[in-house]
Formats: C-alpha cells, sequence, structure tokens
C-alpha cells in the first residue's frame, strides 16, 4: 500500500503539470513509478493514466483543439510509432534515451534563455522551413513508441505553431489520446494488461483526478510569458530526470 501511495503522490504532481501544459506526466512519473511498481507494471499503468488525463481534456476542451496542426503532429508521429515499438521491443535504448535527453536539455536552456532576455516569440513556421521540425515529429513517434513519452520533441514544433496555450494543450491531449489508445489496445492483443494492471491502476485514478482540477485552476491563471517558462521549464527538468534515471 506504501508503494501506491507514494506512486498516486507522483501521479498527482505529474499529472497536475500536464493539466497545465498539456505534457509531461508520462517521462516525469515513469523513473518513480517503474521503481515502486516495477517497469512492465509501471510503465502501462502510467500509460493509461496520462490516456485518461488526455482524454478528458480533449473531449472538454474539444473547442480549442487546432485540428490542422493535429493532423500533421499526428501523421508525423504515427510514421515513427511502429518503428519506436519495434525498438522497445528489441534493442538496448539507453543510448538513445541519453542523446535525446542531452538535445531537450540544450534546447530547453536556449528557450529559457530567450525568454529570461524577454525576447519576442519566434513567428509561426511555414513552408520550407518547417520541413526539419517534421522530421522532429517523425523522431517523437519513434521515442513514444520506446518510452510513451514523445512529448518533449512534439513541443519544440509545437510551441511554434499553437501559441495560444488553450490552443497547445488541447491539440496535444488529442494527440496523446490517439497515441495512446494504439499503444492501449496493443497491450489488449497482447495479453499483458491483466487484472493486477487494472487493480493497481484504478486506485491510482484518483490522483488523476485531483492533479486535472488543480492544473485547471493554475492553468486559468497564467500569463502566455509564464505558460512558455512553465512548458520549458517542464522541457529542461525531463532532460534532468532522462539524464538521471
Amino acid at each position: 500500500m506504501s508503494a501506491i501511495l507514494l506512486s498516486g503522490l507522483v501521479v498527482f504532481i505529474t499529472h497536475t503539470l500536464e493539466a497545465v501544459t498539456g505534457f509531461g506526466c508520462s517521462v516525469l512519473a515513469m523513473p518513480f513509478v517503474t521503481a515502486l511498481l516495477g517497469i512492465r507494471l509501471g510503465v502501462m499503468v502510467i500509460t493509461v493514466l496520462a490516456w485518461i488525463l488526455a482524454l478528458y481534456f480533449a473531449v472538454m476542451k474539444f473547442r480549442d483543439i487546432d485540428w490542422k496542426q493535429y493532423f500533421i503532429i499526428t501523421f508525423f508521429m504515427l510514421l515513427g510509432l511502429p518503428v519506436g515499438m519495434y525498438l522497445f521491443r528489441s534493442v538496448d535504448s539507453a543510448r538513445l534515451r541519453m542523446i535525446l535527453a542531452y538535445f531537450i536539455l540544450a534546447v530547453s536552456v536556449w528557450q529559457l534563455f530567450r525568454l529570461g532576455m524577454n525576447k519576442q516569440a519566434k513567428p509561426v513556421l511555414q513552408a520550407k522551413a518547417a520541413l526539419p521540425y517534421y522530421l522532429l515529429l517523425i523522431a517523437g513517434g519513434v521515442i513514444h513508441g520506446i518510452f510513451s513519452s514523445g512529448g518533449p520533441l512534439v513541443v519544440l514544433y509545437a510551441s511554434r505553431q499553437l501559441q495560444e496555450k488553450g490552443k497547445f494543450r488541447a491539440t496535444l491531449c488529442m494527440l496523446w489520446t490517439t497515441l495512446n489508445t494504439i499503444l492501449i489496445a496493443t497491450y489488449f492483443i497482447e495479453g499483458s494488461f491483466t487484472l493486477p494492471v487494472a487493480k493497481t491502476t484504478g486506485l491510482l485514478v484518483p490522483f488523476v483526478l485531483v492533479g486535472i482540477v488543480a492544473g485547471e485552476k493554475i492553468h486559468d491563471r497564467v500569463d502566455a510569458r509564464t505558460f512558455s517558462l512553465i512548458v520549458f521549464g517542464m522541457l529542461f527538468l525531463t532532460a534532468i530526470f532522462m539524464l538521471i534515471f
């Protein structure tokens, strides 16, 4: 029971943060929850809990979803997702995780520096300028297939194309709903989503619900610059967690 309560505390904190920004709960919660519950159980539980939160915002903030950007992001991530799901089952992903962490760390530090210098947000990407970012989205799909947490790479694109915080959160939550539905379906097809997984998930759902309420209150009170600071601060923390754990 102590493992469940500690996991619940982690779930509450990380899902509150995702309720504010629209990403981050999986990658931040994963190191702690898998240490408490075991890797296989922890990954499946966190994937389902993240799906519940994302589904809630996808439904409740349906009108805020930028469907054009949703379809662009989803298309390119789906190109990479099967590759990541294959790599998850066949190769050691530790080196890939380390490279990704350093990349995210460098980007987040640069963006936080820009915000600290009060520099203006970069304009929305147009035409050819978006092509390198599409490659990031494909890589994000690969990462999501391996770690169930491709958000950091997606945010690098979404922060340029979705500069209004409500659209940013709603669109990303619709994306996670889609991708995690695919992952959860594979759990059922493989027969790995067992009764113990369902029971553990059920015990942690209340912590997600409280996190949603807390996150909503915070989201409504922050301005655009503070929201950007939170987003790239989350990316920075994500990189640190990936390097440490």
